[in-house]
C-alpha cells in the first residue's frame, strides 16, 4: 500500500520506517525542511535504538521516502498516519493545532477515498472533531477518519511497534477496520489481541493506560518514602507484590520520578478533559503532583548528608529520563540540577547518548565530561539518575581514589547497598536500607 505518515518525531519515524519494513510504499512528510534534509542524507534527529538502521535499509529499498510538501503527501497516500507532535498548554490540555491542520489539509487536498489515521495522542472527541473539520471543508469528502494509538515507549519503540501487546482501532465503519488490518497485516498473529471499538474509547484507551503506569510508579515512590521512615526495604517489598498477578512487577521500581513526552503530559491533559467534563479527577491530580515532589526527594537526602552545599561538586550519572534514549522533556536530571545550583554547588555530569541534547538545555551550567570516570573527579558524591547499564558494573574501588568524599546516591536502586559499603563508600538509596 502507498501510506503517507505526517510528522517524523519519535513516532512518526518509527512509524514510517516500521510500516516500510512490512513492505509498504511510504512517505514521511515534515514542514521541517532542515530536518526532512538531515532525514534525506541518513542523520536521525534523536536516538532510539535501531532506528536508523531500520530507516536506512528501506530508504536502500527505496521503500521510504521524505518530503516537506503538504499536498503531495496527501495525494500520495491510500491512507494517511496523522503522527504530529500534541504539546502541552499552559493548563495542561493538548495542543491539538498541529493534529487539526493535517486534517485541514487532507480535508482541502483528498479527492479520493482514504483513510486518515491519528496516531499521535489525543483526547477523546478528536476524531470526531476531525471529521467534522473534513467535511466543513468539503461536504463531498470521501475521506474517513480512524484513531488507532501508539503504544511505543522510547527505548524500545522499534521492537514495540513489531511485537505490541495490542492493537486498538477506533473507526466508524466497516470498511475503515479492514483497511487498518491490511496495513498491518505483516503484525498480526493470533496471540496479538485486536480492539475493535469506536472513536473516542480508542482515544481514552490510550490516556489511560498511560495514566495507569504513572500512577504505578508514583504509587511504588510513595511506598519506598515510607520505607524510609519506617526502615523497611522497598525493593523486597516491591519483588513480593509483583508475585501477585493481578499487580505485575512491571513499573514497580521506585525512583525519583517519571519523565519524558508521554506520562506527564498525558495525565495532565487527562486532568484537564475531565475538568472541561466537570469532573474533578483527584487521583489523577495527586499522581501529578506528587511526581513533580518526587524529583525533589533526592535533593532531600543530599541536604541532609550535606547541610552546606556551597562549593561542593557533584557527580551525576544519567541525564535522560529513561535509559535507551536522548529525550530530556520533564527529566528528573533538569529539576536535581537546577536545585545543586540554586545551593551553590557545582555539578559534574555525563550521559552516554544524551550529552549534546542536554547541552542545548543546561548551555555552560555544568562541566559535561566525557565519561563516568571523569565526572567523578574531585567529586563528593555520585547521583545517580539514569540506569544505564554503563552504571551498573563500575569498580567503585578505583572511583573512590579520585574523589574528595565517598558518597553514593542510587536514584533508581540499581545497586546493592552492601556491595557499595564494601567498597568504602556511604550508600543512600530510594526506601532502601
Amino acid at each position: 500500500m502507498k501510506i503517507s505518515v505526517f510528522g517524523t518525531g519519535y513516532v512518526g519515524l518509527v512509524t514510517g520506517a516500521s510500516l516500510a519494513e512490512l513492505g509498504h510504499e511510504i512517505l514521511c512528510v515534515d514542514i521541517d525542511t532542515q530536518k526532512i534534509k538531515q532525514l534525506e542524507e541518513g542523520i536521525i534527529p534523536f536516538y532510539e535504538p535501531g532506528l536508523k538502521e531500520l530507516v536506512q535499509k528501506n530508504r536502500i529499498k527505496k521503500r521510504l521516502n521524505f518530503t516537506p510538501e503538504i499536498e503531495q503527501g496527501v495525494i500520495f497516500g491510500e491512507v494517511i498516519f496523522n503522527c504530529v507532535g500534541t504539546p502541552s498548554k499552559k493548563d495542561g490540555s493538548a495542543d491539538l493545532s498541529y493534529v487539526l491542520q493535517v486534517a485541514e489539509s487532507v480535508g482541502k487536498f483528498a479527492q479520493d477515498y482514504k483513510i486518515l489515521v491519528n496516531k499521535s495522542t489525543v483526547p477523546p472527541g478528536t476524531a470526531r472533531k476531525c471529521q467534522e473539520l473534513i467535511l466543513k471543508i468539503n461536504s463531498q469528502s470521501p475521506v474517513k477518519v480512524v484513531s488507532n494509538p501508539e503504544f511505543l515507549a522510547e527505548g524500545k519503540a522499534v521492537s514495540d511497534f513489531a511485537h505490541p501487546d495490542k492493537i486498538v482501532f477506533g473507526a466508524e465503519e466497516e470498511k475503515a477496520f479492514s483497511i487498518l488490518k491490511k496495513v498491518y497485516m505483516g503484525r498480526m498473529r493470533g496471540y496479538i489481541p485486536v480492539v475493535e471499538t469506536d472513536w473516542e474509547t480508542a482515544e481514552m484507551i490510550k490516556y489511560a493506560n498511560n495514566s495507569f503506569l504513572a500512577t504505578k510508579i508514583s504509587f511504588i515512590n510513595e511506598v519506598a518514602n515510607i520505607c524510609d521512615k519506617v526502615g523497611a526495604d522497598v525493593r523486597v517489598v516491591s519483588q513480593a507484590m509483583g508475585m501477585d498477578y493481578r499487580i505485575n512487577p512491571r513499573f514497580l521500581n521506585a525512583g525519583i520520578g517519571y519523565g519524558g513526552s508521554c506520562f506527564p503530559k498525558d495525565v495532565r491533559a487527562l486532568l484537564q478533559v475531565a475538568k472541561e467534563n466537570n469532573y474533578e479527577a483527584r487521583l489523577l491530580q495527586e499522581v501529578d503532583f506528587f511526581n513533580e515532589r518526587q524529583k525533589q526527594h533526592l535533593l532531600t537526602k543530599i541536604k541532609k548528608r550535606f547541610p552546606v552545599l556551597v562549593g561542593k561538586t557533584f557527580t551525576l550519572w544519567g541525564l535522560s529520563f529513561k535509559p535507551k534514549t536522548s529525550d530530556m522533556r520533564e527529566a528528573p536530571s533538569l529539576v536535581l540540577i537546577e536545585n545543586l545550583l540554586n545551593f551553590g554547588a557545582n555539578v559534574q555530569v555525563y550521559d552516554p547518548i544524551a550529552m549534546e541534547e542536554a547541552k542545548k538545555i543546561l548551555g555552560e551550567k555544568v562541566h559535561f565530561c566525557s565519561s563516568a570516570e571523569e565526572a567523578v573527579m574531585g567529586s563528593s558524591a555520585i547521583l545517580l539518575v539514569t540506569e544505564w547499564d554503563e552504571f551498573r558494573n563500575v569498580d567503585f574501588l578505583e572511583l573512590g581514589k579520585q574523589m574528595k568524599e565517598r558518597v553514593v546516591f542510587d536514584g533508581r536502586n540499581i545497586y546493592e547497598p552492601e556491595v557499595v559499603r564494601e567498597e568504602g563508600f556511604e550508600y543512600f538509596g530510594m526506601g532502601r536500607k
